[in-house]
């Protein structure tokens, strides 16, 4: 509960903030209850981006010691529960996105040619794709753009020019 207040407080403070997260499934001693407890906390709180793995023993720690380990069966299976929710949370963040305009900084060219790819204020990816005729954009970049979001995935954002910054 303290946890979701200190959420509630930074959203109240910065709407716009994007939250991430850690977390590891099937720690020993992790119960259906526990689980369901995490799933509901990120539901609660909607990560626009996390990591999650499954707890894997350590020697000499006193969990890889622990009597109440967690079956690789179980673990494996709350691990797809709960990526699959962090990865809808992360998609509907990033369709948030279109329509928006932020300041990304592009590094390096793309795969596809005329594309640049950087990263956007809440650590996304972006792929910038310079239109046809519009080729000497290019030569102003890698660098600093404010982009027009133009479109989303699953794990990016595609973003049109609007300006370069430097």
């Amino acid at each position: 509960e303290e946890y979701l207040a200190i959420i509630e407080k930074l959203r109240a403070a910065r709407p716009d903030i994007a939250l991430s997260g850690d977390f590891i499934v099937g720690f020993p001693g992790e119960t259906d209850e526990d689980f369901e407890r995490t799933l509901d906390l990120v539901r609660q709180v909607g990560y626009a981006q996390a990591y999650s793995f499954k707890y894997s023993p350590r020697p000499g720690t006193p969990a890889a010691e622990a009597a109440e380990q967690v079956p690789e069966a179980t673990k494996a299976e709350r691990l797809a529960r709960l990526q699959a929710l962090l990865s809808e949370q992360q998609a509907a963040f990033n369709a948030a996105c279109i329509g928006r305009r932020f300041d990304v900084l592009f590094e390096r060219p793309g795969r596809e040619p005329g594309q640049w790819l950087g990263r956007s204020p809440y650590n996304q990816a972006v792929h910038l794709v310079i239109p046809d005729g519009e080729e000497a954009a290019l030569d102003r970049l890698p660098g600093l753009a404010l982009i027009e979001v133009a479109a989303s995935g699953p794990h990016s954002l595609e973003g049109r020019l609007v300006t370069h910054r430097g």
